[in-house]
């Protein structure tokens, strides 16, 4: 009888435990930890490189005369023995270029964004045309050949950019201060009594810096740290950590303005009907359309 009382305590004993352990509250799993995704913004310096075809379409090389007499230069003009206009459209792929600028964002992720940029390209942009004049009973019935060569060796802007990033798309415009070499050349030719038959009579030439004004838009484009470009570029192998990489597509059209080039005479001794004298002024205006492909390193933001 006593066995069985104590085996009968110990069965309530151990269903009174269980039972105590079932009310118990249960353990809380820890909350799960979240790393917060660093917010990309546009903000900070770069630099690259870039490509560009060029083209224009507005380009034209005007000429008058600027004597009456002995030699009537205005006459000659107005005859077409040497050409009031000629146009002289070029288009050219460009060799590569290079830029650096500095971007700030208001609010990162998507905002509006301000910048300044600089670049630099070598064009090589050249034409050379020519023209010949109407057969002329003063050049016993042979025409007068001109020529004419201009030429934009390198462009460089320094331009304001204004737009809106959509986190790591950027639509912005851009405009501002433009300069370039250029090179004009005038060679006016005689047939009348020269010796030999064609000789130069009239030169000119202006070959300095030119500046002006271009404007555009473009778009561009933040590639991740870890992309083929940010890895294996020569900055990463100097050990320079960029935060992003970035192509980007431009248009820009730039005016250079136009310059007058006295065209002289060259002291050419030919018949002394037609001995030339006097002298004209062709007026050169350089302006064109850029369109430009690009990839620059953007470094952290300051």
């Amino acid at each position: 009888m006593i066995k069985k009382l104590m085996l009968a305590g110990a069965a309530t004993s151990l269903l009174a435990g269980a039972a105590s352990a079932a009310d118990l509250p249960r353990r809380v799993a820890p909350p799960p930890v979240f790393t917060a995704v660093p917010v990309f913004t546009w903000t900070g310096f770069y630099a690259g490189l870039h490509t560009d075809y060029t083209f224009t379409d507005r380009q034209r090389i005007t000429t008058i005369g600027n004597d009456v007499a002995p030699t009537n230069t205005i006459g000659n003009v107005a005859t077409l023995r040497r050409p009031p206009s000629v146009r002289n459209e070029q288009d050219g792929l460009a060799n590569i270029g290079g830029g650096f600028g500095y971007n700030y964002q208001f609010t990162p992720g998507s905002g509006f964004v301000v910048g300044v940029q600089a670049d630099w390209a070598w064009t090589d942009l050249h034409k050379n045309t020519f023209y010949l004049g109407p057969q002329l009973a003063a050049n016993g019935g042979f025409s007068d050949p001109s020529a004419f060569r201009q030429e934009l060796s390198w462009l460089g802007t320094v331009v304001g950019r204004v737009g809106y990033a959509f986190d790591r798309v950027f639509v912005y415009g851009m405009g501002g201060f433009a300069y370039g070499g250029v090179d004009y050349r005038a060679n006016f030719y005689t047939t009348a009594g020269a010796t030999p038959p064609l000789a130069l009579a009239y030169s000119g030439r202006y070959n300095q810096l030119e500046t002006g004004y271009a404007y555009g838009g473009g778009i561009e484009y933040a590639l991740p740290t870890d992309s083929f470009l940010a890895r294996f570029s020569l900055l990463g192998l100097l050990g320079i950590q960029s935060q992003a990489v970035t192509i980007k597509a431009e248009y820009l059209h730039y005016d250079l303005g136009s310059r007058n080039v006295l065209v002289n005479n060259t002291g050419l001794t030919v018949a002394a009907a037609a001995q030339p004298r006097g002298s004209y002024t062709s007026r050169f205006h350089t302006e064109g359309n850029l369109v430009r492909a690009g990839f620059s390193y953007k470094f952290n933001g300051l």
